[in-house]
Order: C-alpha cells, then sequence, then structure tokens
C-alpha cells in the first residue's frame, strides 16, 4: 500500500472523503477524492476508494479508470486487480475481467472471493466445467461460502445436471436458511424436474424472504402459464415488471400469457411498445410469442437476432472443424424434444420412415422426457439410431452428434417449448437446417438452412431470414397419410353443438385469436343468423374472457362454444360437424390446418407477409383449392359470409376436398420425402464442393 499523503491537509482530506463516503455522501466524498488525487496522482488508498464510489454509482467505466491506474501503482496488489476485474464484468468485457481475477489469483491463490467471480465469468463464457472447478477451489478454501454453492448450482442447472443442482441448493440453505436466491434457483431446477408443486413452493419462499424479488416474481409467473393458469401468472408478470420493467424478455412473456387468457386490455398499446424496444435492440420477447401479433417480419428477425446473440451466441473454436469424413450414405440427425405422441411426430413419423435407406442414415437426438407412447415405439423403429439425451447437456449432446459424424443437423424446435439452440450454437455439423417446428428466422449465423416453400417464403422475402431459403416444390410441411380417423361421429348434441345452424370452427391454440380478428368472427355471427362459433379450450380463463368479449360486441355470449382436448383420432372425427374452418390472420393453423384438410373441413385464410401468416394458404395451394385464400382481412370476411350463406358452393368446396385429398401433393407423403431428400442432397453436394449454402429451388 501507499503510505498516507505526507501533507497533513491531503491527509485530512483523505479521512473526510472516507467518512463521507461511510456516510453515504457520495457527492463530497467524489470531491474530496479528487482533490486529494489532483494533488498525489499515485495515492493508492484515493484511487482505489473512488474507483469503488463509482462502481456503486453504476459509473462502471470510471471505476475502471481508476482500478487501472491503481494496479500500475501497485502491480502485487491483490485487492486491485480483484476490483478491476469486478468493473470489467460488469462492462460485460469477460476476457479482460477473467484476465484480470487470473492475475489476483497468481498473486493470491487462497482468495475465495476471486475464484467465485471467476467462476461466474467462466459460466457465462460456457466453460462450464472449468467454471465449476472455480466454485470447488473457493468452497475448498471456504465451505461456507453460500455464493459460491449457489452459483455452482446454477451451472449445474446450465449442464441438466438438476438432481447434483439442487444438492447445492440445499447445501446453501444449510448454512443461511434466508437466501431467497438460493430458493429461487431451487425452483428453477424443481420445474426442470417436473416438480411443480415443490418448485412453485420454492419460488413462494423465495418472494416471502424478499417480496421485491423481481426474477422470482417472474419465474413464477412462467411456472403459472405452463400449469396452464395464466391469470395468476398474469398477477405474477405484473409484480415482477412493477419492480424491474428490464427484466430481459419478460414484456414478450407477459404479451404471451395475455394473449392465452384472451384478455386483451390493452394489448395494442403493449405490441406497439414491444416493437419500439425491439427497435431500440432490446430483450424484450422471445420471438415466438411475436409471431401471434401483427409484429412485421423485419421486427421478428431482428428479435431472434438479439435473442440468439444474448442467450445463443456461436461458440468458438466450433466442434466441426475439419472436412467431412465421407460416408457411404449422408448422415441426417434429427433434434427435437417431441418424439413422443406430439403434433411434430404426427407430422413427420411417416416421412422417417420413408426415408431411403440406401442414401440416408437417420440419427435422432430426443431431448424431451422418455414415453412408452406408441407414437415413441413406432419413431425408435423409424431412425436408424435413436439418443435418449435429455439428461445430457447441450455440450454433451452437440458433442454426441459430432461423435456420430452428422453430416446435416436438422432442428425441429427453433425457439418454441424446451427448444435447445445451444446445440446448434456449437457447430456439431457441416451443415445445419431449421425445419417445421418455428415458422420463422432464427437470426443465427450457425444456421444454414431454412426449409420453406414459394408461398411461405417467395423469393421477395428471402433477406428477411438469416437463413439460406431452401424452397420445396408443393408444401413446406410434411404429413403423414396414414393418421387414422376415428370411424364413430359424435352427434352434434354430444359436442355441446346445436342441432341446426352454421358451424363457424377455428381448433387453433388460443393465443392466435386477435382482437382485431375477434371483432370480424362476431361480425359474420351476427350476419348468419343460428350460427355459432367453435373454439378450442385451453384453459378456464379464455371460455370467461372471449364470452365477455362477444356480449360486448352484441354477440350472445352462448353463440361461443368450446371443445375440450380429445384423443386425435377422436379429434380429426369431431370435425366432421363443423361446416367451416376459420384460419387466424398473424399465426395461422399449421398442424391444425392439416388436421382440418385431412378430417375433410374446408379452411379459409387470409395470407399474411410472414412465414407463420402463410401456412395455410400453403397447404391450401398443395391441396388445390386456392379460392379459400384470401389476400385482405375484408376479403376473409366476405369469402365467409358466401360460403356460410350458399351451402351449394360450401357442398362443392367439399367434395372437391374430398376428392383432392389423397391425390394432390399436401397429403403424398412419399412424395414430399423425396423432395426433402432431395434438398438434403443438394445442401450437401454444395458443401462436398467447398461451396458456401445459398438458396436452393427444388424442383417438382
Amino acid at each position: 500500500m501507499t503510505p498516507p499523503p505526507t501533507d497533513p491537509r491531503l491527509h485530512k482530506q483523505l479521512n473526510q472523503a472516507i467518512t463521507a463516503h461511510q456516510e453515504g455522501r457520495l457527492a463530497r466524498a467524489l470531491e474530496l477524492y479528487r482533490h486529494v488525487l489532483k494533488s498525489d496522482p499515485k495515492n493508492l488508498n484515493a484511487l482505489q476508494n473512488l474507483g469503488i464510489l463509482y462502481g456503486q454509482s453504476g459509473r462502471f467505466e470510471e471505476a475502471l479508470t481508476q482500478f487501472t491506474k491503481a494496479c500500475a501503482v501497485e502491480p502485487h496488489n491483490v485487492s486491485m486487480h480483484y476490483n478491476r476485474g469486478k468493473a470489467l464484468q460488469e462492462l460485460d468485457r469477460y476476457e479482460q475481467a477473467l484476465a484480470s481475477y487470473n492475475q489476483a489469483l497468481v498473486l493470491n491463490s487462497r482468495y475465495p472471493d476471486a475464484h467465485n467471480n471467476r467462476g461466474v465469468l467462466l459460466n457465462k463464457l460456457r466453460r462450464y466445467e472449468e467454471s465449476l472447478a472455480s466454485y470447488d477451489r473457493a468452497l475448498q478454501l471456504d465451505p461456507g461460502f453460500v455464493a459460491a454453492h449457489i452459483n455452482r448450482g446454477s451451472v449445474l442447472t446450465d449442464l441438466h445436471r438438476y438432481h447434483d443442482a439442487l444438492a447445492c441448493y440445499e447445501r446453501a440453505l444449510a448454512i443461511d436458511s434466508t437466501m431467497a436466491e438460493a430458493f429461487n434457483n431451487r425452483g428453477l431446477a424443481l420445474a426442470a424436474l417436473g416438480q411443480i408443486t415443490e418448485a412453485l413452493a420454492a419460488y413462494d419462499r423465495a418472494i416471502a424472504l424478499t417480496p421485491d424479488y423481481a426474477a422470482a416474481h417472474k419465474n413464477r409467473a412462467e411456472l403459472l402459464t405452463a400449469l396452464q393458469q395464466p391469470e395468476e401468472a398474469l398477477a405474477s408478470y405484473d409484480r415482477a415488471i412493477a419492480l424491474d420493467p428490464t427484466l430481459p424478455y419478460i414484456q414478450g412473456s407477459r404479451l404471451h400469457a395475455q394473449m392465452v387468457m384472451g384478455d386483451w386490455q390493452g394489448f395494442d398499446e403493449r405490441v406497439k411498445q414491444i416493437s419500439v424496444q425491439i427497435k431500440r435492440g432490446a430483450t424484450v420477447a422471445i420471438p415466438f410469442g411475436l409471431m401471434a401479433t401483427a409484429i412485421d417480419a423485419t421486427l421478428l428477425k431482428q428479435a431472434a437476432e438479439r435473442c440468439t446473440a444474448d442467450q445463443y451466441p456461436a461458440l468458438e473454436p466450433p466442434l466441426w472443424a475439419a472436412p467431412a469424413t465421407p460416408h457411404e450414405r449422408i448422415r441426417i440427425g434429427y433434434f427435437s424434444a417431441d418424439f413422443h405422441n406430439h403434433a411434430t411426430a404426427h407430422l413427420m413419423v411417416q416421412m422417417f420412415e420413408q426415408h431411403d435407406a440406401q442414401r440416408f442414415e437417420t440419427f435422432a437426438f430426443s431431448f424431451g422426457p422418455a414415453h412408452h407412447d406408441p407414437m415413441q415405439q413406432r419413431l425408435r423403429a423409424a431412425f436408424d439410431h435413436f439418443f435418449d439425451v435429455q439428461d445430457n447437456s447441450d455440450q454433451q449432446i452437440a458433442a454426441l452428434a459430432q461423435r456420430q459424424q452428422i453430416d446435416i443437423a436438422i432442428d425441429l424446435k427453433g425457439y418454441t417449448h424446451d427448444s435447445r439452440p445451444a446445440i446448434f450454437a456449437q457447430r456439431p455439423a457441416p451443415i445445419q437446417v431449421s425445419y417445421l417446428g418455428f415458422p420463422g428466422t432464427m437470426g443465427a449465423t450457425y444456421i444454414d438452412y431454412l426449409i420453406a416453400d414459394p408461398v411461405v417464403v417467395p423469393a421477395d422475402h428471402f433477406h428477411l431470414y438469416s437463413e439460406k431459403v431452401v424452397q420445396l416444390p408443393h408444401c413446406y410441411q410434411v404429413n403423414d397419410n396414414q393418421r387414422p380417423i376415428a370411424a364413430n361421429t359424435p352427434s352434434r348434441a354430444a359436442l355441446g353443438l346445436p342441432e341446426t345452424g352454421f358451424v363457424f370452427c377455428c381448433f387453433n391454440n388460443n393465443f392466435k385469436i386477435t382482437p382485431d380478428l375477434f371483432t370480424l368472427w362476431m361480425g359474420l355471427l351476427a350476419e348468419v343468423g343460428g350460427s355459432v362459433l367453435w373454439l378450442y379450450q385451453g384453459n378456464p380463463a379464455i371460455c370467461h374472457n372471449l364470452r365477455r368479449e362477444a356480449e360486448q360486441r352484441g354477440i350472445d355470449p352462448a353463440r361461443l362454444i368450446f371443445a375440450p382436448r380429445l384423443a386425435l383420432a377422436e379429434h380429426l372425427a369431431r370435425h366432421r360437424q363443423a361446416d367451416l374452418f376459420l384460419d387466424t390472420f398473424y399465426y395461422n393453423a399449421h398442424t391444425t390446418s392439416s388436421d382440418a384438410l385431412w378430417a375433410g373441413l374446408p379452411l379459409l385464410t387470409c395470407i399474411g407477409s410472414t412465414f407463420a401468416s402463410r401456412v395455410a394458404a400453403s397447404l391450401l395451394q398443395a391441396v388445390g383449392l386456392p379460392e379459400l385464400i384470401t389476400q385482405s382481412h375484408e376479403e376473409y370476411a366476405a369469402r365467409a359470409l358466401t360460403l356460410a350463406r350458399e351451402p351449394a358452393t360450401l357442398a362443392a368446396i367439399k367434395d372437391k376436398l374430398e376428392r383432392n385429398r389423397l391425390t394432390q401433393p399436401l397429403f403424398d407423403t412419399p412424395l414430399f420425402t423425396r423432395h426433402i431428400e432431395a434438398a438434403y442432397s443438394a445442401m450437401w453436394q454444395r458443401h462436398q464442393a467447398g461451396l458456401a449454402p445459398e438458396h436452393l429451388t427444388i424442383p417438382a
């Protein structure tokens, strides 16, 4: 340490500055520290304390300047290097911060705080094993270091080692049972393990200990949303936002919860505010939650790019680096959490079964729960190799794929529930593709191709996607033409429908219904006497809220009928009691479109400007019913009214659909499989020729 100033006046000023600092009179302390340093620029006490003051005020660049000067004055001072590392860490300059912590530890290897902070940085850099080693060293030096136990648990959670993470939180709570952060993190691990009641209790305990714990309120809200309790979730979101409106992604999550329950209070203003924040580069929303709004494709791309940069940046060096080893067959790896009784599996299973075994070797990487349902059994039989990797970290899954020498890795999840883009951020395969699960751009440099078609992504939309677009010739969406439809059609009465009257139907997820669309639907009910609107019931709140909205628009709430979840075959059969499926505007029916058309129910759509809003048009084109594609909301309403009033016109369309179902490309699974295999071959040929990915058009 530098000796105190020999000038008694400066010595007095330094003591006065320290006293003012301790008493919270920061402006006075700042003035006095500066005065001391003006006279004695190398005074270590003043440099250190001024740096600390700047840090407490959030002025980290200025704090860094002071600590850097202090390190120059006293290169062997451990605390100066440590404090410099903290300032760099706050500035997100992780590599430089790591170097400062490393220097502090060179000077004093028995410094638990430096080991702990080093672990935090290594976690942010996704160097998880090194991070764990740093925490282990901190805890070896100080077994009662609560923060290190909690931080170690966070790394284990990131590695999907949830039971080990829980043990860390238990150790932290055994030392200090009032640690709200330990309860909050414990809730995250319990939720990942499916122990929902225990997770909710952990969040509640964290909030009881620290009522203004914004992150705990947010986590509680997300859990309640997953539990189909959107009303309670909304209250927790609102509390979290009141405490910290800058929490990453919370504005988009709250909007989605609001849409799930059909609560449109302040809806337009929230969408507008989120749009403004996306333009500013804020981490305001996960892209998936925005797709059911009128937010345009340019903003969706910006949101995806921001999300990728924030949560899933490309890791260097990539796992795959050398030229691929030639194989007798192209190795295709499909990655998903949905290899079980799930909509994605129902669409894809027949394609997996029909892959050309002479040309392609197929691998499934299943990071969803292990199931023993008939669909998963069928999928296990369809693939050449099936890996259950739910309990593996993203790094372990990527390494497994790299060891299997996958040539083309297909992400079937994107940014949807249970997705794991971090696998692809490590580049385990030379070619990486986004397909089916996420209808939009990933905004990631490590996703080379997006599989689409000329309707969902026409050539003049290519600039809205970070990937190169592969246009399949008919429709990008695969279908299984063996899906059974129950032979028995339930009566209208059994379904809660009136015996007579026109049945408008929409079995889309409730969050896809927007106020402008609902107003249009209520106009149709007003025009078509005796008609009803048959909707999917995703949660109890949706019934109350939409019936209230109907009443406000002058429609008898009883004319809204809600359908509960059924097994797929029975669900398809009940479509026969509907007259016309009304599509949603901004996030179309996707699998639900295929359900309706496969069941013989005509579907009316309005083509939009985003991938998600053009899917139904693609399906209708591929099944030979372009007359059901409209170009504006006004045309959509007029066409729906015509079809409801002209039974002969609608009957002719139904007859045409029945003829086309098994003759047009939409449900021709063997034909689709040949086309997607041609796409894979074209990607692989470019790669083998040393060419970069490029937009591809696959011929019919």
